[in-house]
């Protein structure tokens, strides 16, 4: 499975660099010079992919700046707009801490409660300032956010492919429609 690690947002200078919306939480790594992504333009049948390879990274006014190999002037890196930069999930190393997960680990889980119902399955890990919400699609059709936090997700279960969730009264009937 691929992982979307930035977007190419636009050119900057004449150079050649990039503005990159960055979508990782470990910038540091996966856009460290030498290291190589997966380039796509485009969407569904449409899309193609080359590999690309980090010249050079640095920040710049709240912004990130990526240089690629092989991209030396503006017009080359304005082809480029609304690029992704991926990475295989398989690259990845699991985390340290047994309470954290990347988000793709997550997406797809089926949420049980605590008595062991199904109540839906996990589409998204939303990131705030104040934390993140996993975003449940409900059986019932609805959709809730949960913040994920160990009162409320006490069990993940990467094998079984499940999370129980205890939430407080009320949080799953507020997505309902």
């Amino acid at each position: 499975m691929e992982l979307v690690v930035g977007r190419v947002v636009k050119s900057h200078g004449v150079r050649g660099e990039l503005v990159v919306e960055v979508r990782t939480d470990s910038p540091e790594e996966r856009f460290a010079v030498g290291t190589r992504l997966v380039g796509r333009v485009g969407r569904g049948d449409r899309a193609t992919d080359r590999d690309v390879t980090i010249e050079a990274a640095r920040q710049h006014s709240g912004r990130l700046l990526v240089r690629l190999e092989g991209v030396g002037d503006r017009d080359t890196a304005d082809a480029l707009r609304g690029m992704l930069l991926l990475v295989d999930s398989d690259a990845l190393e699991d985390p340290e801490d047994p309470d954290e997960y990347h988000d793709h680990q997550l997406v797809g889980l089926r949420v049980l409660d605590t008595s062991g119902a199904t109540l839906g399955e996990v589409t998204e890990i939303v990131h705030t300032a104040a934390g993140e919400l996993l975003a449940i699609r409900l059986a019932d059709g609805g959709a809730a956010l949960v913040p994920f936090v160990s009162e409320m997700v006490p069990e993940v279960d990467l094998v079984a492919r499940t999370c129980v969730i205890d939430p407080p009264e009320g949080l799953l009937d507020l997505g309902t429609s």
